[in-house]
């Protein structure tokens, strides 16, 4: 009987689930993405969390601690500068998992394991986009669109988007 026995096999031995479980996150600390089974996105996500609790402590024995689970210098250097700033705000929850389906070949769940940004920061530094009136003329997602703008008769926009082909048809001939 397996009551109280929490670590998911894998079906591999100790020191094959330890390495690939390693090579899993290193390759999500260098893409920021992996898709992989469900299973080992479950069994990578707590290692994950817990190399970034490691980074963000930034002491030199936590380095080695990180670096002698993860064994490749390059992803400990990116995993120390630039993911665990990110989450310094963060107490937990750094991955998140996204299921995407069975595999064709040998219907696996697979899913996306990823790093949930630093508050969600990731989409303010994008700017808005814009939202396009019904005279096709560009606004911030931030300004509502006015009653007084989206209201068109529809033998203006007809005139209007028959004049903005003939103007691109003069173009293509000029140029």
């Amino acid at each position: 009987m397996r009551h109280q026995k929490h670590t998911v096999k894998l079906g591999r031995n100790g020191s094959h689930r330890n390495a690939m479980l390693a090579n899993l996150v290193c390759s999500l600390i260098k893409h920021r993405r992996v898709t992989t089974t469900l299973a080992k996105a479950k069994a990578a996500r707590p290692v994950a969390e817990k190399m970034v609790t490691l980074g963000k402590k930034g002491s030199i024995h936590h380095r080695r601690l990180a670096a002698a689970r993860l064994h490749q210098e390059d992803a400990v250097r990116i995993l120390f500068n630039e993911i665990a700033p990110e989450h310094q705000d963060r107490t937990g929850g750094y991955t998140r998992i996204i299921k995407l389906g069975t595999r064709r070949g040998d219907a696996a769940q697979t899913a996306i394991l990823e790093w949930v940004e630093a508050g969600e920061g990731a989409s303010s530094e994008a700017p808005e986009p814009a939202v396009t009136d019904s005279k096709g003329e560009e606004t911030p997602a931030s300004e509502p669109v006015t009653e007084k703008d989206s209201v068109e008769t529809s033998a203006e926009a007809q005139t209007e988007a028959a004049g903005s082909t003939e103007d691109e048809r003069e173009k293509k001939e000029e140029g």
